[in-house]
C-alpha cells in the first residue's frame, strides 16, 4: 500500500534531499509544502519519482489543521525551522488528524518537550518523533554503540566543523544565532552550570579537516543525555565555522548580547548570512564531526574512545536527513508499528546510520579509535 508523505519545507536544504530519496520509493507518494509553491513545483520537476508528486501552498501559522484535514497524509515530515519558539502546532495538528509526525528540530526545549504528547500518541497509535537529525539521533547512536565497553561513561566531548560552502539556509542560521551570548545550562563535573552561546572559545583539530575554533551551542542533547546516561558527569558540545575570522566575529557579537547591548542575533540572520557569503571564494565544502568518550573500562582502567566523521563535496549537509529518511521508510512497512511521542534517541542504531550513508553513496568517511589509552 502506498503511503502519502507530506514534507513541510520540502524544497529547503534538508527537505530537498529527503524528497529526493523518499520520492524514489515505490511505497511512497510525496506532497511538498511551504509558503513558496513555485519552489516546490520547480523541485518536483527535477525529481526521479516512483509516483507523481504534488506541490502545496501552506503556512504552519495559518489554519494548518485545515490543510492537514484536506490533504489527509499518512506521515508529516516537518523541516521548516527555526524551531526555537515555534510551538507544537504542527505536531498537535498531526495528532488531531491521525497521522504520524517526524521533525528535524534542533531546539533544545522543543525536542525535550515533545514527550508531553506520549500518552495521546500511544492511545491513537501514532508516532510523534522530534529531533530526527544529527543531534540527538546520531550522537545517541554513537554513545549507545560503544556504551557496553565502559563500566562508567563519565564525559563526552564532541563538535561539528561546518563548511563555508555548505548551503546554510536562513532558518538554520536564525536557529543557531538565537542563543548567541545567552546563558543555558550544561552538565559540568556533575552539576548543571550556566554557559553562554558561541562562547567558550577553543581551537580543536578534526580528522582530515584541520583545526577549527569552536563555540558553545545549545542543543537537545544537553537536556536529554543527563537523563538517558545518568553516569555522565560532563557533556560538552560545540560547533565551529570553517573560516576562523567569521568564528571570531560571531564570538565578539555574542558578547554584545551577553552584555545586554543587543537583544538577540537571530534578528540579523539574513544580513549575517549575506555577509558570510562574501567569503565564499576562500571557503570549501568539507565538514567534520568528532565525539570523544571518556570513562573507565570493564577492568576499571581509564578509557578514551573517539569517533570521527569526514564529509566531502557538500555531502555533510545530508547527515542530518538520514534519521527522517529511515524512520519514514520504517513507517511505510505494514508490519512495523511505531507509537508514542519522544525525542529521536534510541530509534536508530549507529550501524543503521552508517549503512544508510553507504546505500546513498555519499562521500562520507568515518573511523573509530577504540583504545586511545
Amino acid at each position: 500500500m502506498v503511503k502519502n508523505i507530506f514534507i513541510l519545507g520540502g524544497y529547503g536544504n534538508f527537505g530537498r534531499y529527503i524528497s529526493k530519496v523518499l520520492g524514489k520509493n515505490p511505497k511512497i507518494r510525496l506532497t511538498l509544502g511551504g509558503r513558496h509553491i513555485d519552489k516546490a513545483e520547480a523541485l518536483i520537476n527535477t525529481l526521479e519519482l516512483a509516483h507523481p508528486a504534488q506541490a502545496l501552498s501552506c503556512d504552519i501559522f495559518h489554519d494548518f489543521a485545515k490543510t492537514l484535514e484536506d490533504l489527509n497524509p499518512d506521515i508529516v515530515i516537518h523541516t521548516s525551522g527555526p524551531f526555537q519558539g515555534q510551538g507544537y502546532r504542527v505536531a498537535e495538528a498531526c495528532l488531531k488528524q491521525g497521522c504520524h509526525y517526524i521533525d528535524l528540530a534542533d531546539s533544545r526545549d522543543f525536542v525535550y518537550g515533545i514527550s508531553q504528547f506520549d500518552a495521546e500518541a500511544r492511545e491513537k497509535k501514532l508516532f510523534i518523533c522530534s529531533g530526527a537529525s544529527s543531534l540527538p539521533a546520531l550522537t545517541s547512536a554513537i554513545i549507545d554503540n560503544y556504551l557496553t565497553q565502559f563500566a562508567v561513561l563519565e564525559k563526552i566531548d564532541y563538535a561539528i566543523g561546518t563548511a563555508q560552502l555548505t548551503n546554510q539556509g536562513l532558518a538554520t542560521t536564525a536557529g543557531v544565532l538565537s542563543y548567541a551570548g545567552k546563558p543555558f545550562n550544561c552538565l559540568i563535573n556533575g552539576k548543571q552550570q550556566a554557559i553562554y552561546g558561541w562562547q567558550g572559545l577553543r581551537l580543536q583539530k578534526f580528522w582530515q579537516l584541520g583545526s577549527r575554533f569552536l563555540g558553545n551551542c545549545d542543543v537537545p542533547d544537553l537536556a536529554l543525555f543527563p537523563e538517558r546516561y545518568p553516569q555522565l558527569k560532563t557533556i560538552q558540545f560545540q560547533a565551529g565555522l570553517e573560516l576562523k575570522p567569521l568564528q571570531l566575529i560571531l564570538f565578539t557579537l555574542s558578547w554584545l548580547v551577553r552584555l545586554r547591548l543587543f537583544l538577540s542575533l537571530d534578528k540579523c540572520a539574513e544580513t549575517m548570512l549575506r555577509i558570510s557569503r562574501w567569503f565564499n571564494a576562500i571557503g570549501h565544502d568539507n565538514t567534520g564531526f568528532y565525539m570523544d568518550l571518556f570513562g573507565h573500562d570493564l577492568q576499571q582502567q581509564p578509557k578514551h574512545l573517539r569517533f570521527d566523521i569526514y564529509a566531502q563535496h557538500g555531502d555533510g549537509l545530508y547527515i542530518p536527513c538520514i534519521p527522517a529518511i529511515l524512520l519514514a521508510e520504517r513507517l511505510c512497512e505494514e508490519n512495523l508499528r511505531l507509537t508514542g511521542a519522544s525525542a529521536c534517541v534510541g530509534q536508530i542504531s549507529l550501524q543503521d546510520y552508517l549503512n544508510c550513508i553507504k546505500k546513498l553513496e555519499l562521500d562520507i568517511r568515518w573511523q573509530d579509535n577504540l583504545s586511545l589509552y
